[in-house]
């Protein structure tokens, strides 16, 4: 993807194939309050429709608390979720393998004999080539963005005779959590597993749902297996994290989990930071988010990729559109959000997601004085 006029452009680990994404950070700009509403078959379907829509606003007209209202994300009631969550974690504490299994085959409908393989004992999985060389060309880009984060180590001598020095020693073991509840997600597990590679991270248990058929996703085994994770745990929820954290007959005991998940992993791993498990996380994950802010040099397509690649990640995702500046065919993007829209399988995750974002017109806005400087969205 080409950088535009006035832009700045983070181009995305995965260059082929699999998402093919790339992050713009453009000025854009605008008119007048509107409402757009899209509508498209949902893939594989020539009978229910997928309705799309994103409400529109003028940031002219909008006062002070209006525009923090837009900016207000949805609120998670932990309390609640914290009293499902909790009886699991300590079942898997008490009872393991076994408590393992036990929600495996409840929430997954999925009977397992054994919940961790050893992934230098499994069999390469056979992909096809187009799909294989994609993710080799993620490895490459992500690992060489990773590897530059190395710093070498530093001594200084602060005052006559008294030499400091900061020094990095890898985590011994981690825990990396893949979702795969209802999508798969390879790229993640590249993203997680390589800088524990280039760490030096001695044991990387990698966990994510199981099959209907109680195996590895293919694509993410690939990935695991290309980026030095140890172990694989077939189990995705709460009651992964806690196998990671407490450790089981068959799980490595973990001390630091990374990783995106659903309100119930967030939930699993606030409490067991907190606990005597002594873990810690990276942070708790909330929505995905992305925040476009786009010009009359930018492309559609891409416009509607960047929207489209954030709210097809769930219902409760959120993706807002900044226009700065005249000239920006809002039609064609209209159009290319229902194209893309209805050929993604994830189309109706994506509707529901649009039906709570918005696109906000502004003239010639700088992003140093936009309103939304302070909405520090997960990707811009």
């Amino acid at each position: 993807m080409d950088c535009q006029l006035f832009s700045v452009n983070w181009t995305k680990y995965l260059c082929k194939s699999y998402h093919h994404q790339t992050r713009h950070l453009q000025i854009i700009g605008g008119q007048r309050y509107m409402q757009h509403r899209f509508s498209n078959l949902r893939a594989g379907s020539s009978h229910n429709t997928i309705r799309c829509s994103m409400k529109s606003y003028r940031l002219s007209e909008l006062t002070q608390a209006e525009v923090d209202s837009l900016k207000a994300r949805p609120r998670i009631d932990f309390s609640s979720i914290f009293n499902l969550v909790n009886p699991i974690v300590d079942d898997v504490r008490c009872r393991g393998d076994a408590a393992v299994k036990d929600y495996t085959a409840k929430f997954d409908k999925v009977e397992l004999d054994k919940i961790v393989e050893t992934v230098g004992e499994l069999p390469d999985p056979e992909l096809d080539a187009a799909i294989r060389e994609a993710f080799d060309v993620a490895y490459q880009n992500i690992y060489a963005f990773h590897v530059a984060q190395k710093s070498a180590e530093r001594s200084v001598e602060n005052m006559k005779g008294v030499r400091c020095k900061r020094v990095a020693r890898s985590i011994a073991s981690v825990g990396l959590y893949v979702p795969g509840g209802t999508a798969v997600l390879p790229s993640t597990a590249l993203m997680l597993a390589i800088p524990a590679q280039i760490a030096g991270c001695k044991t990387v248990v990698l966990a994510t749902p199981p099959t209907r058929d109680g195996c590895i996703c293919k694509e993410v085994l690939y990935c695991a297996k290309k980026a030095g994770v140890t172990h694989i745990l077939k189990a995705g929820g709460a009651q992964a994290i806690s196998a990671m954290a407490w450790g089981t007959t068959s799980c490595p005991k973990v001390e630091k989990i990374f990783g995106p998940g659903n309100q119930y992993v967030t939930a699993a791993k606030m409490i067991l930071q907190n606990s005597e498990a002594m873990i810690s996380i990276d942070m708790p994950a909330g929505p995905s988010e992305v925040l476009v802010i786009a010009d009359k040099h930018a492309n559609p397509i891409h416009i509607a990729s960047d929207l489209l690649s954030q709210a097809e990640h769930g219902p409760d995702s959120q993706v807002v559109l900044v226009i700065a500046g005249d000239g920006v065919d809002i039609r064609a993007i209209e159009e290319e959000i229902s194209k893309q829209c209805k050929s993604l399988p994830r189309g109706e995750f994506a509707s529901k997601a649009l039906g709570h974002s918005f696109t906000v017109f502004a003239f010639m806005i700088w992003l140093r004085r936009s309103p939304f400087q302070t909405y520090m969205p997960q990707s811009i």
